[in-house]
C-alpha cells in the first residue's frame, strides 16, 4: 500500500493513496485539529515552540548543552522526556487523536541522542530508579512513555524509527530498546530520506538490517519506508519505491503529495504498457 505524509488536510482525500498520515502536531510545535480520515500523527519529543518558550523544557548533556536546533547537530529543538507537565500534554494530544481515528502514529519519541539527558530531574528520577546503567534507564523511560501511549491507542499504532538497525544503536543514541517498543506497536516506519535516490542499495541494505532484528521478536511487527518526495526527479522516486516495495510492507511518501502522485500514476502506466488482450 502506498500513503502520504502530509500537512495539508485535502492531499488526505486523494485517491492516489491507499492511507493518509495527518501531522496533528509536527516539530515546529504547530498544532492542529485530528482528522476522522487520516492516521494522525504527533511529533512526541520534538518541538522548536516550546523549546525556545521554555529553556528548563529542553534536555542538556554533562557540558550543559542544549539539545536546540542552533546545534550543528540537531534539525530541531527536542523537550525532555522525563518532564511530567510536557508529557502529560503529548498524552491529552495522542487521547484526541484516538478520539478521532484510532489508528495514531508516534513521531520523534526518544532522547535527542547520546549523552542526553543530564538535567537535574533525570539525575534524581535514575538515582531513585533500580536500573543499573544509565543507558538501561533511559530505555525504561521511553518504553513506559510508549506503553502509556499505546494504551490510549484503541487502533492500530505506527512508531517512526531512526534508520539505524545495527543492534544497541538506538537505545545508545536515544533510548529506543526495539525489542521492547515492538511489544507494542504494530508498524514501525522507516524515515529513508533522499533529495536525489541516485543510488538506491542502501535503502535494502538498512530495511533488511530491520527485518533481521523483527524477525527475532515472537510478535509479528510490520516494517513499512517513507520516502521524501519533495523536488526529487519522478522516475528517481520510482525506482526508490520499486527498492522499497521489495523489502517493506508499505512505502509512504512525506511532504509532496503531487510528486509522489505522479510517481505513482507514472509506475500505474508503465504497468499497463505491452499488455495485449486478445479474443478467446
Amino acid at each position: 500500500m502506498y500513503g502520504v505524509v502530509t500537512r495539508n488536510e485535502e492531499e488526505i482525500e486523494w485517491d492516489d493513496f491507499g492511507i493518509g498520515f495527518y501531522e496533528v502536531k509536527d516539530v515546529s510545535g504547530r498544532a492542529a485539529e485530528p482528522l476522522s480520515d487520516a492516521v494522525n500523527m504527533v511529533s512526541c519529543f520534538g518541538d522548536n515552540t516550546a523549546a525556545n518558550s521554555d529553556p528548563e523544557l529542553v534536555p542538556i548533556n554533562e557540558d550543559g548543552t542544549l539539545a536546540t536546533r542552533e546545534q550543528p547537530y540537531f534539525d530541531w529543538g527536542y523537550i525532555c522526556p522525563t518532564h511530567d507537565k510536557y508529557r502529560n500534554g503529548l498524552l491529552e494530544i495522542i487521547e484526541d487523536s484516538a478520539a478521532v481515528n484510532d489508528a495514531v502514529r508516534l513521531d520523534d519519541v526518544g532522547f535527542p541522542r547520546e549523552g542526553y539527558c543530564r538535567c537535574d530531574r533525570c539525575q534524581r528520577q535514575f538515582d531513585t530508579s533500580t536500573a543499573e546503567t544509565w543507558q538501561s534507564w533511559r530505555d525504561d523511560i521511553i518504553t513506559e512513555f510508549v506503553e502509556t501511549a499505546t494504551a490510549l491507542i484503541p487502533g492500530r499504532t505506527y512508531f517512526t524509527l531512526y534508520p539505524d538497525p545495527y543492534p544497541g544503536h538506538l537505545s545508545e543514541r536515544s533510548g529506543i530498546n526495539v525489542e521492547r517498543i515492538a511489544k507494542y506497536v504494530d508498524e514501525f516506519v522507516i524515515p529513508l530520506y533522499d533529495i536525489h535516490y541516485g543510488t538506491t542499495y542502501w535503502l535494502e541494505t538498512i530495511v533488511k538490517g530491520f527485518q533481521s532484528r523483527i524477525d527475532s521478536i515472537e510478535r509479528d511487527v510490520d516494517i513499512s519506508v517513507e520516502l521524501y518526495a519533495v523536488d526529487v526527479d519522478v522516475d528517481d522516486l520510482i525506482h526508490a519505491t520499486e527498492v522499497a516495495d521489495a523489502y517493506s510492507t508499505n512505502v509512504y511518501f512525506g511532504y509532496d503529495a503531487s510528486n509522489a502522485a505522479a510517481a505513482l500514476r507514472r509506475m500505474n502506466a508503465d504497468n499497463r504498457d505491452g499488455v495485449t488482450h486478445r479474443p478467446d
